[in-house]
């Protein structure tokens, strides 16, 4: 099986081709190559498959196995992919996601790709879209939640799939690899969530470090940037435009007035192989 290797601000994954192919058991497969010892080691997988809504479909499973509906970071390098394999030649197509069907526009610089803007869409903060339970009214905008004994604030977003965000003093410096599982399989959030810590610079910048549903600390999450935007937005913290400083890089993340997120940021290839398929 041929697989290429992709990393966007360090978030990375594996992307396999199956255009004109069968389904196989990808969660199965997903924990097997994403193990960084014994696998070829990432984040999780990207599958192309045919659409029949959109020019393209792509499914994200994470490292546990569990398939999420949306991958910001993954769907730069899915795009990417698909210009460079030359399975198309437009600069703006669609891809299928879990989230509806997302529209990436390739910047090309002398004949090379040199970075993916990508419309994610509308965010959602309704608490049965995201979904978050337990909170009162239309919306969850710094609200208290219990974690570890600590009461922390967080606003709940969904870009496809569910964020809570957490603005701190430090993100650099926050312990996120021992609170995120918590947050993550908090009961407030019962289909388990993607948490954010942020610490804002100022109106147009801010720190961010990410635990991930179903991958855990990861260098970069696209949908948690946007995320963290719209957070920052609601809660008078942040323009609607603003650079996200992740582990693994930057993305600009803009929140448009036709209530749309662009986000734009790298997708590079990292390498190319084959593993048996046994």
């Amino acid at each position: 099986m041929k697989f290429t290797k992709w990393q966007g601000c360090g978030n990375d994954f594996i992307v396999l081709d199956f255009l004109n192919k069968s389904d196989i058991a990808f969660n199965t497969l997903a924990k097997k190559l994403c193990d960084r010892h014994f696998g070829i080691g990432a984040d999780g997988i990207l599958v192309i498959s045919d659409s029949n809504v959109a020019d393209f479909r792509m499914r994200l499973f994470n490292a546990d196995g569990s398939e999420a509906e949306m991958c910001g970071n993954g769907i730069r390098c899915v795009a990417r992919y698909l210009y460079d394999a030359k399975h198309t030649d437009k600069l703006e197509f669609t891809i299928e996601t879990g989230a509806g069907a997302l529209i990436p526009h390739l910047q090309i610089d002398n004949g090379c790709v040199t970075g993916v803007c990508v419309d994610m869409g509308e965010p959602h903060i309704l608490p049965q879209e995201i979904p978050v339970q337990g909170y009162g009214g239309d919306s969850v905008i710094d609200q208290p939640i219990t974690v570890q004994g600590h009461t922390y604030c967080i606003t709940c977003v969904s870009m496809g799939n569910p964020h809570a965000v957490v603005f701190v003093e430090d993100a650099d410096e926050f312990p996120v690899e021992y609170i995120g599982p918590d947050f993550e399989h908090h009961t407030a959030f019962p289909a388990r969530t993607n948490t954010e810590f942020a610490s804002v610079i100022d109106s147009a910048h801010v720190r961010m470090r990410v635990w991930e549903r179903g991958a855990g600390i990861t260098l970069a999450c696209g949908t948690g940037a946007c995320a963290t935007l719209v957070a920052g937005v609601l809660t008078k913290r942040l323009e609607r435009r603003a650079e996200i400083i992740l582990d693994g890089g930057k993305l600009s993340i803009e929140w448009a007035k036709n209530n749309h997120i662009f986000m734009t940021g790298p997708a590079e290839l990292v390498f190319a192989g084959e593993v048996m398929d046994d």
